[in-house]
């Protein structure tokens, strides 16, 4: 992969130095896993950070004998960081949702760039900043109806990782049970909306390509904005 298409892929190296994307892509390496692979599991010492180059993956934890989705990551976005920067045991699974490639810098590498590259080391605490403020955000829909959790959670993957095309903006089509995880609602209120949003035009699905449409972005943003 060309410098240039890397830092156009991977907001996190927009402002990188043009030496330290050459030193990271000639010490990367390329994964491919299929759809429900174990990318990474739970207890694992962090050893790399993984950059998505194409597919999804979900972040999920064990709480007892249940599993809960806590995050859902597409193309462009990272995960690994946090285990690497504080040494200590990863305390959650990321699982394939589709087939996915993965390019990974292995965590020597990466701390030593960041310790070189300033900028991408401020970069790098931007993007995590910007994680934080969209888990205090989830945390204040908390009491809001179960259809702005939701229409929230398609907004942020569609603005976040959606493609657009003349369908609308395309994304994967996620499960409901880990869009209910991620939006803190049931997965029978999670289907029921999807169906009355289906109904009304502003989503279509292609099971058998298994993407999701937005048709009617500007309608999901505003019952999103019902806060």
């Amino acid at each position: 992969m060309q410098t240039e298409a890397f830092t156009e892929l991977f907001p996190l190296f927009n402002s990188a130095s043009p030496e330290t994307l050459e030193w990271l892509l000639s010490v990367s390496v390329e994964h491919e896993y299929p759809a429900n692979r174990a990318v990474l599991m739970e207890d694992a010492w962090g050893n790399a950070v993984y950059f998505i180059a194409s597919g999804w993956v979900k972040v999920r934890r064990f709480y007892g004998d249940r599993v809960v989705t806590l995050a859902i990551l597409g193309r462009g976005d990272f995960f690994g960081e946090m285990a690497i920067l504080d040494e200590s045991p990863r305390s959650t699974d990321v699982i394939a949702l589709s087939n996915v490639d993965l390019i990974s810098v292995s965590a020597q590498r990466f701390i030593q760039t960041l310790f070189k590259d300033a900028q991408l080391h401020h970069r790098m605490l931007q993007l995590m900043v910007r994680r934080l403020r969209q888990t205090n955000w989830r945390f204040l829909l908390r009491h809001t109806p179960p259809a702005v959790k939701l229409a929230n959670t398609l907004v942020w993957l569609a603005e976040n990782y959606g493609e657009v095309n003349e369908e609308g903006a395309e994304i994967f089509n996620i499960p409901h049970q880990d869009l209910a995880d991620v939006s803190d609602i049931s997965v029978e209120q999670t289907s029921q909306i999807i169906e009355k949003l289906h109904n009304k035009g502003w989503l279509k699905i292609d099971v058998e390509s298994e993407v999701m449409y937005l048709v009617n972005l500007k309608q999901l943003n505003h019952l999103a904005e019902h806060v």
